[in-house]
């Protein structure tokens, strides 16, 4: 059982079956955190808040109120926005179901691993997690958590559940704000045939430990040494830049590409997966690629 108290307590519904779930969070911010510090006097920096021409005030007398007009407000009490009856404060119904793959990364947002409520949820749990697993699909539905709706998606994962809330369409910007500018020309081919190349040479099975922060070892490392000398650490010097050589940008890429796939390790084979097993589900799978050669990209068609 987790250390942790659950983020949401609740059921999940399919249709007639109804399975009472905990909810954890998946995730923490595993960062070393610091303070502000007033130099002068070595205190820390506390935070008020603070009412203009009153100054600080209490907790209790704060209420939270929606802006409509300029400086007017509708107020609301915790109680009226308690009344807001949704069903999904306690209930999660699956009203749809997807592949994975359908849902863009974009809209992920945070994640939560799924336990059952007690030892009578236990076989209708199971039961839910292998139906997902083997159909490689992912439940859709909306949950209510900290005062807010959030869409989510229910998953497979190893012998238990996760659920990912999901950002709706109106939380994410329009892509063609930041890629408008962008030419859609296709680029030049064999650009891209080093370009795939080079990425096929360096694909492997994902291994997320085999990555570390190094920002925050660099910071752990910097406190321990300052704890040990109480000194200010010296800047370390720059490293020189290599000038970058003038010339066709297509000829330098070319040029940077090749380079590259010489001196890429060649990363090892995938070893081949073993059939899933119903007793200890997986997840669902990632979409299969193909091993053909990718057909050759049309030539950008000439101006005028």
């Amino acid at each position: 059982m987790p250390a942790s108290r659950p983020a949401w307590r609740g059921q999940i519904r399919l249709s007639l079956v109804s399975i009472a779930v905990e909810l954890f969070p998946a995730q923490t911010e595993a960062r070393t955190r610091f303070r502000q510090i007033h130099q002068p006097t070595m205190q820390p920096i506390h935070y008020e808040k603070v009412v203009d021409g009153i100054g600080p005030v209490e907790a209790d007398t704060i209420i939270k109120g929606f802006e409509y007009e300029k400086g007017e407000h509708v107020l609301l009490s915790e109680d009226e926005l308690d009344a807001v009856k949704l069903e999904t404060k306690r209930t999660l119904e699956l009203v749809q179901f997807v592949s994975l793959c359908e849902i863009n990364p974009l809209y992920f947002n945070k994640a939560y691993y799924v336990q059952p409520a007690d030892d009578l949820a236990e076989d209708a749990y199971m039961v839910i997690r292998d139906a997902l697993h083997d159909g490689e699909k992912v439940g859709v539905g909306q949950i209510t958590m900290n005062g807010k709706e959030h869409l989510a998606a229910l998953q497979a994962s190893g012998k238990g559940m996760l659920l990912n809330t999901l950002h709706y369409e109106d939380d994410v910007k329009a892509a063609e704000g930041f890629f408008g500018g962008i030419d859609a020309a296709p680029a030049e081919d064999a650009a891209v045939q080093m370009a795939m190349a080079l990425i096929e040479r360096q694909s492997a099975p994902f291994d997320i430990t085999a990555f570390h922060n190094r920002y925050e070892d660099g910071v752990k490392d910097l406190i321990t040494a300052k704890l040990k000398t109480h000194a200010k650490r010296a800047k370390p010097k720059s490293e020189a830049v290599e000038p970058v050589k003038g010339g066709s940008n297509v000829i330098d890429l070319m040029a940077s590409l090749k380079r590259s796939i010489e001196l890429a390790p060649v990363a090892p084979a995938a070893e081949k997966p073993a059939a899933p097993r119903r007793a200890a589900a997986k997840g669902p799978k990632a979409p299969s690629t193909s091993s053909k050669a990718p057909a050759k990209r049309a030539p950008a068609k000439k101006a005028g």
